[in-house]
């Protein structure tokens, strides 16, 4: 086996995992605090990337002053589906509010097309897509300089949503409400305006994510499909856990580019579109509350 050949596609697919892992995050936020498991989570990573890539296309803006105003975009667009849709919901059956996030990712993906249009724009970054010349020089091995850069874009974003959690008043009132709703109001928490930031918070990891899957792959409706990648990775890591998002989507992404590459010749190619499902299901019939999920006791 050649070593080489091996690490780059190791580390590109823990590269790639990192962006599962930042997709997924968005996931865990919103489930971890409401019990709500956001569907519409690709559909405001399209909206973000096109909505973006929108304002630089139809408006002339450049690519520093869109992505502000699009951070506003997606605040106000987390907030706005906080107080209009979850809010009325709230002390609903869960499979109630499943449905209404559906509805929403139908809802938001019209929005989007109807505001910017359908078809496929192109985002580009600073960011060259090219072989990392001191990994090429140093050790041999070829690695894209933007799978790096991105990896170390949603490294920096998943510490400081940590660093947030772990330090500020914010973050241990967000615990609070994710260990008991009940108790976090009878302390006095103001449990709508925390899920309205959490909301957002979850708006703003959908635009880097868009942001990032988009210059890879173009700006475009198969963008909503980048969550259902998320999946995989929120069975291994556990829904509640962030930590268990990124070791999840390490594992992922490892996993995929791994089969793709040493399997797929084998199997006939397209492994890497199912094989982190067939992981999931495989890892379900063992642990399924996930790596770091909390076991759930039910008295009958």
């Amino acid at each position: 086996m050649n070593l080489n050949f091996f690490f780059e596609v190791l580390i590109g697919g823990l590269l790639s995992g990192v962006m599962y892992a930042l997709v997924a995050i968005g996931f865990v936020l919103i489930y971890k605090a409401s019990g709500v498991f956001n569907f519409a989570q690709g559909a405001m990573v399209f909206f973000a990337a096109l909505t973006c890539v929108g304002m630089v296309d139809q408006f002339g803006l450049s690519l520093w002053l869109a992505v502000p105003l699009t951070i506003v975009v997606m605040i106000m667009l987390g907030i706005a589906i906080e107080r209009v849709v979850l809010r009325p919901l709230v002390n609903q059956p869960e499979i109630t509010l499943f449905m209404a996030t559906i509805g929403l990712a139908f809802f938001i993906e019209g929005l989007a097309q109807l505001v910017w249009g359908a078809q496929v724009h192109k985002l580009e970054l600073p960011i060259e897509d090219v072989p990392s010349e001191y990994l090429m020089e140093k050790f041999n091995i070829l690695v894209s300089q933007f799978d790096i850069m991105a990896a170390g874009v949603c490294a920096l974003l998943v510490t400081t949503l940590a660093l947030m959690f772990a330090k500020t008043k914010v973050g241990r009132a967000l615990r609070a409400v994710a260990d008991d709703h009940q108790a976090a109001l009878a302390v006095g928490i103001p449990l709508q305006r925390i899920w309205a930031v959490l909301w957002a918070v979850a708006g703003l990891v959908a635009l880097v994510a868009g942001m990032l899957w988009g210059a890879r792959n173009g700006v475009q409706f198969a963008l909503t499909f980048v969550a259902l990648k998320a999946l995989p990775v929120l069975i291994l890591g556990g829904f509640t856990s962030m930590p268990g998002a990124i070791i999840g989507g390490l594992i992922i992404g490892a996993s995929e580019k791994m089969a793709e590459v040493y399997i797929g010749p084998l199997v006939g190619g397209g492994i890497e579109g199912w094989f982190p499902y067939v992981l999931a299901l495989l890892f379900l019939l063992v642990r399924p509350e996930g790596l770091f999920g909390e076991k759930i006791i039910r008295r009958i």
